[in-house]
């Protein structure tokens, strides 16, 4: 799964990375999402999708809510859709058909158990650097009860699938990483073809340009209330 991850590259350089056409960080009056080096359930996050042929990049609450539901209060239990499912489960396969979404992050947090029965965290990052494409679906729910004024909530869900082998001993699942040569497909809602999306949700490839790099970070993570560019820093 991906329960916590990290948000700090300003959106230009998101912009730039991921090629947008245009940047729609203040299209609901709120500005850009500070950097966050602890990212949770309904936090605001960034990703990119394509709107009338232009791939724009925005902020998204982080947990899926579906147009249909009664409220709002859900999404943080749909923070993760299984790549397996996704197109079966009734909340993620309409979004899946034509709302698909890159989220971005410079890296993500899982935890392995210590000897001593602590529950230790593990930044994962790209070992190049760059920013890491998590694949997503995003949908927009209004409030029925405020009528047709009601304001537009963004929200968005990261696709899981098995691990790979450098993540396997940490955990079963991981998020789904883009290489940016599937970005374009996977961003084309005419893109239709169940198969042709699913083959994309497969685990990242570890060699070359897919390596992860893994490093123990601060405990002061496993707190969602902690934040800062200090929880990256490596400890013994």
């Amino acid at each position: 799964m991906c329960g916590r991850f990290v948000v700090a590259s300003p959106p230009l350089l998101l912009a730039e990375h991921f090629t947008v056409d245009e940047v729609r960080l203040d299209v609901d009056g709120d500005g850009a999402p500070a950097p966050n080096y602890n990212v949770a359930p309904t936090d605001r996050v960034i990703a990119v999708a394509t709107h009338g042929g232009r791939r724009l990049l925005g902020a998204f609450q982080w947990g899926l809510v579906p147009s249909w539901a009664p409220d709002a209060g859900g999404g943080a239990r749909l923070i993760n859709a299984r790549a397996e499912t996704v197109t079966e489960k009734r909340a993620f396969r309409d979004a899946f058909a034509r709302r698909r979404c890159i989220v971005a992050a410079d890296g993500f947090y899982e935890w392995r158990l210590t000897a001593g029965g602590l529950k230790q965290p593990v930044f994962i990052s790209a070992a190049s650097g760059a920013p890491l494409a998590f694949a997503g679906l995003w949908e927009v729910w209004r409030d029925r009860r405020l009528g047709q004024d009601a304001p537009p909530l963004r929200t968005c869900t990261i696709v899981t699938t098995t691990a790979n082998s450098t993540l396997s001993p940490l955990h079963s699942r991981m998020p789904v990483v883009l290489p940016r040569s599937t970005w374009a497909t996977w961003l084309d809602p005419a893109v239709t073809d169940t198969g042709e999306l699913s083959s994309l949700l497969v685990p990242l490839d570890d060699a070359g340009d897919g390596a992860l790099v893994l490093r123990d970070v601060s405990r002061a993570v496993n707190d969602v209330r902690n934040n800062g560019p200090q929880l990256l820093d490596p400890v013994a």
